[in-house]
């Protein structure tokens, strides 16, 4: 899932109900007590601390001058049962649903991709609210570039065995996602998610390739880590 946009429509706002209200104050004995919010934070943390995609993402961020705080930029919430994650573009924050991530992979999947919403909204200045082939774009890029097609996962989704079918997993994750959040027909976003999608598929930044494993993921970091090192060495 993805971006939280706020105007007249909904736009997904009714997926994540503690936008904007909480039934307890924000660190309260409370919360910690009767929501899965600790957990949700130990994960959060794991995820930073040790995800190859994550700490990419991160150190390309506080390059491009968006640094990221998770007291700032993160936040644990009860979700609707059926997202994980989204992009909130009006406070730049990403949330984290704390009812349906359970497991650790889970976890580092949603922050990686909701890291590259957050990258592409610092790099390119994404216009989240009017542009459809904006969000198209960061779509296409989130589902490409966070793991959500690797093989493992779509052999857990019972999906193989298809030409192309990393192209295929893209796509159709894009399109979910956006028929999340918009008020428009599949016809429609499948018309827009065309039009960008050779363009944005290849748009591989900050990775420089499509991290199809967490290997993938580690040589990438590895390779953004020394970016600078030949240059420092003339």
């Amino acid at each position: 899932m993805d971006y939280i946009l706020q105007k007249e429509e909904d736009f997904g706002y009714s997926l994540y109900p503690e936008r904007g209200s909480s039934k307890f104050k924000q660190g309260s004995i409370g919360e910690s007590l009767f929501t899965f919010k600790h957990k949700c934070l130990i994960m959060l943390q794991v995820a930073t601390d040790t995800s190859p995609y994550a700490k990419l993402l991160l150190g390309a961020m506080k390059s491009s001058g968006c640094a990221v705080y998770k007291d700032r930029h993160f936040s644990c919430e009860d979700c609707d049962g059926t997202v994980s994650g989204g992009f909130d573009a009006a406070t730049s924050q990403i949330v984290l649903c704390q009812n349906n991530i359970h497991q650790q992979a889970h976890m580092n999947r949603v922050v990686t991709h909701e890291l590259i919403h957050a990258f592409d909204h610092c790099r390119a200045r994404v216009d989240w609210f009017s542009s459809f082939r904006h969000l198209a774009c960061s779509e296409i890029r989130a589902a490409n570039l966070s793991g959500d097609c690797s093989f493992v996962n779509e052999i857990s989704r019972f999906n193989f065995g298809l030409k192309e079918h990393h192209q295929a997993c893209v796509r159709g994750r894009a399109l979910r996602s956006i028929l999340a959040v918009r008020k428009v027909s599949r016809e429609e976003a499948e018309l827009v998610v065309d039009e960008v999608f050779d363009s944005c598929f290849h748009d591989h930044a900050p990775f420089g390739r499509i991290p199809h494993s967490k290997k993938d993921a580690k040589f990438a970091y590895r390779d953004y880590e020394n970016r600078d090192r030949y240059y420092a060495n003339l």
